[in-house]
């Protein structure tokens, strides 16, 4: 209660009002603080003992999660806070959604809180340092498949570089696999961010299709024997039931070995009278607007599929949390949740059941 306080009432208002509300700057800024504290042992260890006290380890893919609340892509795309997400309660982390090519995403504005919505727009366009930087910093953290470094598994979104065409989509993600496969305890392949032109096309059965069955032919070809790296493909709340059926087959035959659902929707339903001002500005939205939606994809995919599913969307409270699972997820993420809730909604979500059937 006295950390939940402390955050909406004291922690997110100055936030928010910080460099005359830029919501891109407040979260380089905030990120940076918290890479900073990935070199303070003791700080580390302070957060942990309060933190993590609630976690329960599952077991999804054939990896061991200490919990099963995740950090989503996006928010650490470059895997500054590495040292630190397990200390603040994270059960693992997706960084990404990384290139194979570093790029500078889209122009700025392009970022954008909606309060009264508890929404995110954003239109950030994949900006990221490149999968060859990412992998120089997992390195020097000591991390490598399995090995738990930073004290949670990693996961990697992977994209499409901007200025490759979506005909040789499919060798630019390969590049990124085999640059980042000896440290992803899993792979994310993003085809469904709405800011990146013709990505979502990827979606659809035959390119889909070549797409997922080269990435697992390649991690197969990278175990040398060994288990392959897991591959999760991650998909878009605006696909239809039977685009999502098309998706599920195809993550099947292909040898996919989970489904992460949802990304960011380009729909703008839900949004308070304050915020329609927004309405109009192109990009993704996440947080509370999207909630229903997200559940009711997990939940139709799971209905589909024997997969294991990642719930993420619109997560902003615990009762959301055991929705999410009781729709079918494995295991949940946040980020639009944490920034608006804080860490007592991680605390809260540590709690849950992870291990309660869906309704039938």
């Amino acid at each position: 209660m006295i950390i939940d306080l402390g955050y909406r009432g004291l922690l997110r208002p100055l936030l928010f009002r910080a460099f005359s509300g830029d919501a891109e700057r407040i979260h380089d800024r905030t990120l940076a603080a918290i890479a900073r504290l990935g070199g303070n042992r003791l700080a580390l260890a302070s957060l942990a003992r309060w933190f993590c006290r609630h976690r329960e380890p599952t077991t999804v893919a054939g990896i061991q999660f200490p919990g099963l609340v995740g950090l989503a892509a996006g928010m650490d795309k470059n895997g500054l806070g590495i040292k630190t997400w397990s200390s603040l309660g994270f059960g693992f982390v997706e960084l990404g959604t990384v290139t194979t090519q570093p790029q500078p995403g889209n122009e700025k504005p392009r970022l954008f809180r909606l309060p009264e919505s508890r929404a995110i727009l954003n239109r950030m366009g994949f900006n990221n340092h490149g999968a060859q930087a990412l992998a120089d910093r997992l390195a020097v953290a000591g991390v490598s498949r399995g090995n738990m470094a930073v004290g949670i598994p990693i996961g990697i979104s992977i994209g499409k570089t901007k200025n490759v065409p979506v005909a040789d989509a499919t060798e630019d993600y390969l590049a990124s696999l085999r640059t980042l496969a000896p440290y992803a305890d899993y792979f994310a392949i993003n085809v469904s961010s709405p800011n990146t032109a013709g990505l979502r096309s990827l979606q659809d059965p035959k390119a889909l299709t070549d797409l997922i069955t080269a990435l697992v032919a390649e991690a197969w070809q990278l175990a040398a024997g060994g288990l392959p790296v897991p591959i999760f493909v991650k998909v878009a709340p605006d696909l239809t039931e039977v685009a999502l059926e098309d998706v599920v087959q195809v993550c099947t035959d292909a040898g996919a070995e989970g489904l992460i659902a949802t990304n960011t929707t380009l729909g703008r339903e839900g949004l308070a009278t304050t915020d329609q001002v927004l309405v109009a500005e192109s990009g993704g939205l996440s947080g509370a607007p999207l909630t229903r939606r997200a559940r009711e994809v997990v939940s139709f995919l799971a209905a589909h599929t024997t997969l294991p599913i990642i719930g993420v969307g619109g997560i902003m409270s615990r009762d959301d949390g055991q929705a999410m699972l009781d729709a079918g997820a494995s295991l949940l993420q946040i980020y639009t949740g944490y920034i608006y809730a804080g860490p007592a909604l991680l605390t809260e979500l540590n709690r849950l059941e992870p291990d309660r059937a869906p309704p039938c």
